[in-house]
């Protein structure tokens, strides 16, 4: 799809659906990991009634087992442990503390990207995916980390590097926080900090995918898992234009969830991403969960909605980004 008519159609679907949202919380494994799930969503009364909008499992592909769990959304200790984390690594590199704001750098950052397609056979059914949806992940990456699609410009560019399929039963599905993926990355695992590891396949509990945040040392963890057929041309109906890739990696550069830390407090640690009090889904235009100022990112590429409602980062999470790049990937 041609850049133009992608922007435009996502835009466009902007104006004609509505929502339901909720919220898990969990942590898997040594180090923070997020991810993102997708699910059998509802219509709530209205754009501001919220009580009938948190069913008590997580967001799942339609079919998946009823109490579906989301890994990934962190308490308020573990966000404050990765902030202080980060704000003393930031001083040991540059003596001064982690700071998001209006502008970055105008250089460029070039991500190599190696892809890990992990599948039970050789057919499509069984994980075998096409190198062109592959590609067109990375387009789409380039695409939204470069502001194109109507977000805030990053400094961020990707540039695939190669593709690795492994046919191996016993890592097919992909089960978040399992022996099985630790052996998986110990295994497959490439480059330094500097190097995007994707990990492509079904995935357990009906997500969508997850990511390891960054930290001081390299973690054989360190990549993202993002369930093949939400690549763009994917069969995961309303998240298969490839944000999903979009929304992982921004975990992987230290981005939170929009409604991180709900409508108290410091929330996303974002400042121009509007307070959010739970995930929103679908496109629900006009929501508002907070009172303070702004209406809900729901247009964010951090927030649950549809692939076709999603199409920016801030200029504040640019920012974040590239100060997180410069404190933990960077050479």
């Amino acid at each position: 799809m041609a850049l133009t008519s992608q922007v435009s159609w996502r835009k466009a679907a902007v104006t004609s659906m509505s929502l339901a949202m909720m919220a898990a919380t969990a942590l898997v494994g040594a180090a923070p990991v997020a991810a993102l799930a997708v699910g059998d969503c509802f219509e709530p009364a209205d754009a501001h009634s919220h009580a009938a909008e948190a069913p008590s499992h997580a967001k799942a592909r339609p079919g998946a087992a009823a109490g579906a769990h989301d890994p990934n959304h962190l308490t308020a200790a573990q966000v404050a442990a990765r902030e202080a984390d980060f704000a003393a690594a930031k001083r040991e590199r540059t003596g001064k503390a982690p700071m998001e704001g209006p502008s970055i750098a105008a250089a460029t950052v070039t991500i190599p990207v190696v892809v890990h397609v992990i599948r039970k056979d050789t057919t499509r059914a069984g994980g075998n995916i096409p190198d062109s949806m592959i590609t067109s992940q990375i387009n789409v990456l380039n695409q939204a980390y470069a502001g194109s699609t109507g977000g805030a410009p990053t400094a961020f560019q990707f540039q695939l590097q190669s593709i690795n399929r492994v046919t191996n039963t016993s890592w097919y599905p992909i089960v978040s926080g399992s022996s099985a993926e630790r052996s998986m990355k110990t295994s497959l695992r490439q480059g330094g900090k500097n190097t995007l590891n994707m990990y492509l396949g079904q995935l357990s509990g009906g997500l969508l995918g997850w990511a390891t945040f960054p930290q001081r040392n390299l973690s054989s963890m360190d990549g993202v898992v993002v369930l093949s057929e939400s690549l763009p041309g994917g069969t995961s109906a309303n998240y298969n234009q490839g944000d999903t890739g979009t929304h992982e990696v921004g975990h992987w550069l230290n981005l939170y969830h929009t409604f991180q830390g709900g409508c108290s407090g410091n929330g996303d640690y974002v400042s121009d991403t509007p307070a959010e009090a739970s995930p929103a889904y679908q496109c629900p235009t006009g929501r508002n969960t907070c009172s303070s100022t702004g209406v809900d990112p729901i247009h964010n590429f951090m927030d649950y909605t549809y692939d076709s409602c999603m199409y920016q980062f801030t200029s504040g999470q640019a920012s974040r980004m590239l100060s997180a790049w410069n404190t933990y990937r960077a050479s």
